[in-house]
């Protein structure tokens, strides 16, 4: 603990790590925010959720890696109190001038530029600790940057439910925009000062340049590499499952839980803190006990579990709508989900060649996301004519089916033993 304090007294590091944890709060008030507006505007409506969702992923697709190449050639203290203060900006002009507005467009374009923004900031964030503390001090600074960053993260969501449905969506913008603009202060307050490595007027001449090699590039040689690795393939088979499930319960769940606890966005942000909590612990466990597990039973295990769980959530909600089951339900689905993405990760870690991890991940963030946003709109679609219990269970039991099909055909495969 001793440590811990030490590095918090370094008031460049302690105002990175107090507006961040503040901008945590603030992104899981927005994501709130705009589940409460769809409820006022189309009550149960899964695809409303599903297309104003979409605008927070497809800057992934379209920022992601060319955000990556230029925050390194950037001031990244100015690129994060610009991106804050901006996004404090856009998102201030939801409630003041477009939240009664019957054309949603330029909600969807705010959304979409303020998520853009959101995807320089994460990289700078992370690129700026160097900066701020010696090197002897980066695992003790890296690991408050995470930990604390989880835990705000899972307490956001409670926290934001509660306050979007007693205050309501419009006064969730507000407070979004009011955390934004907190975070870009602290930010602003730091007082080192970073040298760009290039001029902003050199930024319009190498953004093809950037586009071509960074993005086009990096997924060509991710494909071709995942073509001739037999284990990063399959992992990447695995993820994409995963992201696919999660996407097709996603829109689904938010309109099953507020009609079973008739709730906007209360009990689904608790639920949602509850559920972080599990995978936060399971984290925890899998961390200290899976090195005696193989990586891949952990996996199709998790599957199984995870698939048997997520029907056992949805029938018990159903029939006995209860928000102390359903929040020990919710908590122990993020135990058993917790151990599939760090054995993934560790999987691409231990069989890939270091030089490639970046380009690896990278394919691996688009790849994610692919599934997620394409299952989303599927689900949201077949939720529009079947009920949401069925679409539950059927994700749920698909999911089984994966891991149950996958442990028995690889049973007997090398990385089984």
């Amino acid at each position: 603990m001793a440590r811990f304090r030490k590095v918090l007294k370094n008031r460049n590091f302690f105002l990175l790590w107090l507006g961040q944890i503040i901008s945590q709060l603030g992104d899981r008030l927005g994501q709130m925010a705009l589940i409460g507006f769809v409820y006022l505007r189309a009550p149960g409506s899964t695809l409303q959720i599903a297309k104003i969702l979409s605008f927070t992923i497809i800057p992934v697709f379209l920022i992601g890696p060319l955000a990556g190449a230029y925050v390194d050639r950037w001031d990244r203290r100015r690129t994060m109190y610009a991106c804050d203060f901006m996004r404090s900006l856009l998102v201030l002009t939801i409630p003041l001038f477009l939240f009664y507005s019957k054309n949603l467009s330029l909600i969807y374009l705010i959304i979409f530029i303020a998520f853009c923004i959101g995807r320089f900031f994460v990289p700078a964030k992370l690129s700026i600790i160097p900066d701020l503390v010696d090197n002897k001090e980066l695992l003790i600074a890296n690991s408050l940057i995470n930990t604390s960053g989880m835990i705000a993260a899972v307490l956001g969501f409670g926290i934001s439910g509660v306050l979007v449905e007693k205050l309501g969506a419009k006064s969730g913008f507000y407070l979004n925009s009011l955390t934004f603009l907190i975070s870009s202060a602290f930010i602003f307050l730091i007082s080192k000062k970073f040298v760009t490595a290039v001029s902003f007027e050199e930024v319009g001449k190498e953004i093809v340049e950037v586009i071509r090699k960074s993005v086009y590039q990096e997924i060509k040689e991710g494909i071709l590499y995942f073509i001739r690795k037999k284990d990063i393939r399959f992992t990447a088979g695995i993820i994409f499952a995963l992201w696919s499930a999660l996407g097709s319960v996603y829109v689904v769940i938010i309109v099953f839980v507020q009609k079973t606890l008739h709730s906007a966005t209360k009990d689904l942000g608790l639920l949602v803190m509850f559920l972080g909590i599990g995978l936060f612990l399971g984290s925890l466990v899998y961390g200290k006990f899976g090195q005696r597990v193989s990586h891949y039973k952990i996996i199709f295990v998790s599957l199984v579990l995870s698939g048997i769980m997520l029907d056992i959530f949805a029938l018990a909600i159903y029939y006995y709508p209860n928000f102390i089951l359903a929040a020990f339900l919710a908590l122990f689905l993020g135990l058993i989900i917790a151990p599939i993405m760090i054995a993934s990760n560790t999987i691409i870690h231990n069989v890939s060649d270091n030089e490639m991890l970046g380009k690896i991940f990278s394919s691996l963030e688009i790849v994610m996301h692919l599934g997620f946003l394409l299952f989303m709109f599927i689900s949201s679609i077949l939720a529009e004519r079947f009920s949401h219990l069925l679409i539950l269970v059927v994700v749920g039991t698909l999911l089984s089916l994966l891991g149950s099909v996958t442990l028995f055909l690889n049973r007997k495969a090398a990385w089984l033993d």
